[in-house]
């Protein structure tokens, strides 16, 4: 699903280029789960950010299903992000005004989705997390665990075949990241590939593989 060959990334500061990646070569297969370690400044993000369609490699090579991502425009990359690829944040980054299930339903507000189908969707996710309860709760009514689950519900609204996970576990107490690596468990085990950044090995310790960055390089790789 996820094939890179000696990607580098390099950022221009200033007069001073300054390279993120270092010629990364990796692969992932669909239904995998993945996780990302290093120390802060080792790549992480940019590598989640060229695998997620946000940016793109200065060298090198990114296929995703066959899609040579390195050659295409801003519109079609976010047209791979929209299709195939959820995201959650550390921060949840959700709508406080809102509702739970209006939020969940935000990736298809403008698509051709009649409103009723897309409410009854949205709803879905939420069960699927164990929310259906606060589809009408605001996040300002909820608890980071429960904030969390709505950000997957988000994520996974589109059915996408990847979800890219960023320190989702960052903001919240041992026991609730615990419960959400359970639901993004579940999540891999029913066939979709996941990719997540951590700093903490015993959460890496839910995936399939722990690939460990270093000065943008891949230091090595651990089967679990």
């Amino acid at each position: 699903m996820i094939v890179m060959e000696n990607v580098e990334k390099i950022y221009r500061m200033g007069e001073v280029d300054v390279a993120a990646l270092q010629g990364v070569s990796l692969r992932v297969d669909k239904g995998e789960f993945v996780s990302i370690m290093g120390p802060s400044g080792s790549g992480k993000s940019t590598l989640m950010n060229i695998i997620g369609c946000l940016d793109v490699p200065t060298a090198g090579s990114y296929a995703l299903d066959s899609i040579a991502v390195g050659g295409l425009n801003d519109n079609q990359l976010a047209e791979i992000r929209n299709k195939k690829i959820g995201f959650v944040f550390q921060t949840f980054n959700l709508l406080a005004r809102e509702t739970a299930i209006h939020n969940v339903e935000l990736p298809v507000v403008y698509s051709d989705m009649p409103e009723k189908k897309r409410r009854e969707l949205a709803q879905q996710m939420l069960e699927a997390v164990g929310l259906a309860h606060r589809a009408k709760h605001k996040p300002t009514e909820m608890s980071g665990g429960e904030r969390q689950r709505v950000a997957i519900a988000r994520a996974l609204v589109n059915s996408p075949s990847i979800l890219l996970a960023d320190e989702p576990t960052g903001n919240l107490d041992s026991r609730t990241g615990e419960e959400i690596m359970e639901i993004v468990r579940k999540l891999s085990d029913d066939g979709i590939t996941v990719i997540l950044v951590t700093h903490e090995s015993h959460i890496a310790a839910y995936s399939h593989r722990i690939i460990h960055l270093r000065d943008g390089l891949i230091e090595r790789e651990d089967e679990i």
